[in-house]
């Protein structure tokens, strides 16, 4: 069957600016899968639907409709299933139901409590990407003198994703306490440049760290994950020398991903360099 009839309303406009259609969502998801899946394979969604597009709201929903791979976990004080990625199928239904973005715990369905990376978003207050890349090199030097391995994405938004791909065995506590103290210590050492402060007034031009995505539970953007922004962009796995002040992330959308995508993965010994916090 192909995809054109897998699609509900292929013909919709999602972006009417750029007038791109829900078809050729489902057409950049197809072409990145293969990309996409290792991260996604056996890992706990949450979805965000947004069913109109660019042109209406979004809703974020955590059980699984029918029909869709489920596991059951005890979170928030109930069960819920969830939606397990890891399928073209299960992403493109996914998308059927308007989900642009895709949410991704930091464990397997097999282990929810035990996370196979840690994740830094670092969201600039000026909602300037410069910022955010410079707050990037910052956190590359700290991970760098511990001999930690990372590597950063876009957001597909303004800010900047760092990972450290992580050996299974901590708790997702533990993760999450390595990832405050990392945060902690580095807005100490710069707080002209760097803030850990949850109200958005208070941090004015300042470049929020959020070591919270490592909690039990908590979502980041998965990369080659679309975003509901003008222009369509998704978020783009770079290598360190790409993280400069000049970069425009929404220059990697949906009218050239052909290009970026058929190039050098720099992730692609992501999985290879798993390490411990120990």
């Amino acid at each position: 069957m192909t995809i054109e009839k897998l699609i509900t309303h292929p013909e919709k406009v999602f972006w009417p600016d750029e007038g791109y259609t829900k078809l050729d969502m489902a057409r950049y998801y197809e072409f990145v899968f293969p990309k996409l899946k290792p991260y996604l394979a056996d890992r706990l969604l949450t979805m965000e639907r947004c069913p109109d597009g660019m042109r209406g709201g979004c809703f974020y929903q955590k059980a699984a409709p029918k029909g869709f791979p489920a596991k059951s976990i005890q979170h928030e004080n109930k069960e819920t299933n969830y939606v397990v990625g890891g399928s073209l199928e299960t992403q493109l239904a996914l998308m059927n139901l308007g989900c642009i973005p895709v949410h991704m715990w930091q464990s397997r369905a097999r282990n929810p409590r035990k996370p196979d990376w840690v994740v830094f978003d670092l969201d600039p207050g000026s909602g300037e990407f410069a910022d955010a890349a410079k707050a990037g090199l910052q956190l590359k030097r700290a991970l760098d003198d511990l001999d930690l391995i990372s590597l950063p994405k876009t957001s597909g938004s303004r800010g900047l994703h760092v990972f450290i791909p992580l050996k299974v065995g901590p708790d997702c506590d533990e993760v999450l306490s390595f990832a405050k103290e990392i945060c902690e210590r580095l807005t100490a050492a710069h707080p002209e440049m760097l803030t850990m402060e949850h109200r958005i007034e208070a941090r004015q031009k300042r470049v929020y760290m959020d070591p919270f995505r490592n909690g039990f539970g908590q979502t980041v953007v998965a990369p080659y994950s679309i975003r509901r922004r003008e222009k369509a962009p998704f978020s783009v796995p770079l290598s360190w020398p790409e993280v400069k002040p000049s970069l425009k992330p929404s220059n990697f959308n949906l009218s050239n991903y052909q290009k970026r995508l058929s190039g050098p993965d720099p992730w692609a010994d992501f999985f290879k360099t798993r390490q411990s916090l120990k």
